[in-house]
């Protein structure tokens, strides 16, 4: 690391579990964003900030005024670009050492499976029920990390699938059908800004702790937050042996059984 980046980087590698080593780390991980939105905002800016070596951001959409309320990403001049444009100008300007790919389409079928297998870790920051599952599979299929969140009104959740173990749970171990309408839609049902900042910064420390391998995470346990209260609690979530993604069955039949969705 050069004198600079020392500088830059100085409170992670003050850090014991941390170091230099640790920030190398970073340096050369890649990390997937799917979502660019109240959650992808600010965990790509700490990602960002913290030295992601490259991050790819995947969204089709484009910037609405109705966005900026927690989309920090963005400002009122982005309105009517596309999200992955604004984020990676904003990205690039908070940390010029960092690498951004913008994947301004849904990704699909072996589009996904591709993207998903190139990177270390995956952040599930959509808002939909159909490309989170499809996510989640792609992810089991490759034994990629995935951190999911969700935020509505002042709830949130959050939990880390670590594919890469055998003990590990997947989304559709939570949720095993997709509901008719989707519990993360802030169009229909509002949500407070910040509910959606904390849970994104919480899946970007989820995120920095996995890729340098420190401290314990998420990992069959679903962190539930009550922001009216401010009361976090936890569930534990087992994998399930009978799960149509993850379980005995489809690795019996060598990849998971789950219904599509584009992301």
């Amino acid at each position: 690391m050069d004198p600079r980046q020392l500088e830059r980087y100085s409170r992670h590698i003050l850090l014991p579990e941390f170091d230099i080593a640790g920030q190398e780390r970073l340096s050369r991980a890649a990390v997937l964003i799917v979502g660019a939105g109240g959650l992808g905002s600010p965990a790509a800016m700490y990602l960002a900030s913290s030295g992601v070596g490259h991050l790819i951001l995947n969204d089709d959409d484009v910037v609405d005024l109705g966005n900026l309320q927690r989309q920090i990403l963005h400002g009122a001049a982005d309105i009517g670009r596309l999200k992955v444009d604004s984020a990676r100008d904003r990205l690039r300007t908070l940390n010029p050492e960092v690498r951004v790919t913008a994947i301004p389409r849904r990704l699909d079928g072996q589009g996904l499976e591709r993207e998903v297998r190139g990177v270390q870790l995956v952040l599930d920051c959509s808002d939909n029920f159909p490309t989170r599952h499809a996510l989640n599979a792609a992810c089991v299929r490759a034994r990629v990390p995935l951190i999911w969140g969700a935020a509505i009104q002042l709830q949130g959740q959050v939990t880390t699938f670590d594919h890469r173990r055998a003990d590990s749970p997947c989304l559709a171990c939570l949720y095993p059908d997709q509901p008719e309408t989707d519990a993360g839609d802030c169009a229909a049902s509002g949500v407070l800004a910040p509910t959606a900042g904390i849970v994104g910064c919480i899946m970007a420390a989820e995120a920095l702790k996995l890729l340098v391998g420190i401290g314990d995470t998420l990992c069959g346990r679903v962190l539930l937050l009550d922001i009216a209260a401010m009361e976090p609690r936890q569930i534990r979530l087992q994998r399930d042996p009978g799960c149509a993604v993850c379980g005995r069955a489809a690795s019996a039949h060598g990849s998971p059984a789950v219904s599509g969705g584009r992301l």
